[in-house]
């Protein structure tokens, strides 16, 4: 094996999403003299990046006050909103929830809103490596966090180093900021190596799913936000859609599917085809094509589930210790502050002391702090989490109590414990007709890519439950969880049912790493540059 190279810095960035590009900005104007480097695991910055997005602007007035003048490639003054409860035929107007009024936001494609980022962090000096994911933690003797290893490249899938092989590099800082994003890969080993949650509940997800499309010309409204609740979900599974009106007659159509539902043969991938084919939501995008899709799990747990954010020689920034606002469905103006933060702690040389607690008592932890009720209220059912959701607003957060968070996979109830026979997701679509979409040509839409001869990233820690306990009790509910057709149970060469990993499949949503019931898919990075590629999402 050959000697690594070791490579050091003033502070490594891990993740060139908006908190860690956020920081590493922030740090250099600060401290134009630090050597600050940013790695990124797709194989360009943005090709890994999902959400909405709709953003509060006033973390990036802060950082950038002149990025109007050079505005992201996509970028749409919100103007109107509406909010509408679906039944299977209906949509009913509501009253937009406060917290979901956007005026004064810009509606984005945060792809290219990141490459944007990207852009200027390079102007002021920052270096940064795309296709070049952290693979492992570097402690020091003492046991502190001393830096990242990438991944080693050009190994065969059975491990083994093919011609052109080449070993990760060590890359090592006083401080590591890791921006991984939702269920980072190194984030969840930091957050379990430190106790980082021993005083936090356990964190919740959703699982969010997105298209791009292209309308027929003057269909579309841009600057509109659409937010729905209802069908095709059952009251007792959070989630919901959006519409979002972009330019050049765009919209990106989306549903997030809360990870914390309890029947195991729940599809959220057919959850959103079905919100598809609602006739208010299919009336917009018949005649249209799907540009783009995607898919990405989203943290949810807000104040009561935020770990500590702070060890020895490293920070947990943005939505790697999970600063989403779930009640405004938004995180990106949460992340930028916290990355913010973190580039002042880096230019001050105070190390990771005392950035838990500036976390805290800023303006993250504060809005956090104020809707804290408002999710886990909705574990009782959509009506009455509403209601809960009214009245936290109303008191605005005062309430004396907290409501606990639990663990996603522990909410999975076996199939002996189903009432209803039939999924809610399965019913029967509208006639009106839109493009075919599933889940195989989902992933065409996402373009992904990773080689087939490389270590399966998808590791199965005993899989002599999934043909077992798993098959008998759940019914493999990771072949329906996951949007992109990577679980698949097949028949061997005997006739035998056996578990199929379509690893190339694999769009990085992390949802199996989250909801199996026994907690034994480990999510790990490919080789650098492996994924999906999100154009203009």
């Amino acid at each position: 094996m050959s000697e690594r190279d070791v490579l050091e810095y003033d502070a490594v960035v891990v993740g060139a999403g908006p908190a860690g590009l956020t920081a590493a900005i922030r740090a250099k104007q600060n401290a134009p003299h630090k050597e600050v480097c940013v790695l990124e695991k797709a194989a360009e910055i943005g090709g890994h990046t999902l959400s909405g997005a709709v953003i509060e602007t006033q973390p990036l007035d802060t950082l950038l006050p002149d990025w109007r003048n050079n505005p992201p490639p996509v970028c749409v003054d919100a103007t109107e909103d509406r909010f509408r409860y679906l039944t299977r035929e209906h949509s009913i107007p509501l009253p937009t929830p406060p917290q979901q009024k956007n005026h004064g936001n810009i509606i984005v494609s945060l792809a290219s809103f990141v490459a944007w980022l990207g852009t200027r962090a390079e102007q002021l000096g920052v270096e940064i490596y795309p296709g070049f994911p952290a693979a492992d933690i570097v402690l020091d003797d003492a046991g502190q966090v001393a830096g990242i290893r990438t991944p080693d490249m050009g190994l065969d899938k059975n491990g083994q180093p093919k011609p052109g092989f080449a070993p990760g590099v060590e890359i090592r800082a006083p401080l590591t900021l890791f921006a991984e994003g939702c269920r980072g890969h190194c984030s969840k080993q930091l957050i379990e190596r430190f106790e980082l949650d021993r005083d936090a509940d356990p964190q919740t997800y959703g699982l969010g799913l997105k298209e791009l499309w292209q309308l027929p010309t003057g269909r579309t409204t841009p600057g509109t936000s659409v937010h729905t609740i209802g069908w095709p979900l059952a009251n007792e599974t959070y989630g919901g859609g959006f519409i979002y009106h972009l330019d050049n007659d765009r919209v990106a159509v989306g549903f997030v599917a809360g990870l914390d539902y309890a029947d195991p043969r729940l599809n959220p991938f057919e959850l959103f085809q079905q919100f598809k084919h609602h006739p208010s939501v299919s009336r917009l995008l018949d005649g249209g094509e799907i540009v783009a899709a995607g898919d990405r799990s989203l943290a949810e747990g807000g104040w009561q589930s935020l770990p500590c954010t702070e060890m020895p020689g490293a920070l947990l920034i943005g939505d790697a210790a999970g600063t989403l606002n779930v009640p405004k469905i938004k995180g990106v103006h949460t992340a930028m502050t916290t990355g913010m933060l973190a580039g002042d702690h880096l230019a001050a040389d105070v190390g990771s002391d005392g950035f838990d607690a500036s976390v805290r008592h800023s303006t993250v932890g504060r809005e956090l702090y104020s809707v804290r009720n408002i999710r886990p209220g909705f574990r009782h059912g959509l009506w009455p989490g509403l209601a809960n959701a009214a009245w936290e607003t109303a008191v605005g957060g005062r309430s004396p109590w907290t409501l606990p968070n639990h663990a996603d996979w522990r909410a999975m109830q076996s199939l002996a414990e189903i009432d209803d026979e039939t999924p809610a997701e399965r019913r029967e679509y509208h006639t009106r007709e839109l493009p075919p979409v599933t889940r195989e040509s989902s992933v065409y839409y996402a373009q992904t890519e990773h080689d087939e001869d490389q270590p399966v990233h998808l590791q199965i820690l005993e899989p002599d439950i999934c043909m077992t306990r798993c098959r008998h009790e759940y019914g493999n509910p990771c072949t329906t969880f996951c949007p992109a057709g990577v679980y698949e149970v097949v028949d061997n060469d005997n006739g035998q049912p056996q578990l199929q990993i379509n690893a190339a499949n694999c769009v990085h949503c992390k949802a199996c790493d989250i909801k199996d019931p026994y907690q034994i898919i480990n999510w790990v990075v490919p080789e650098g540059g492996a994924g999906p590629n999100y154009y203009n999402l």
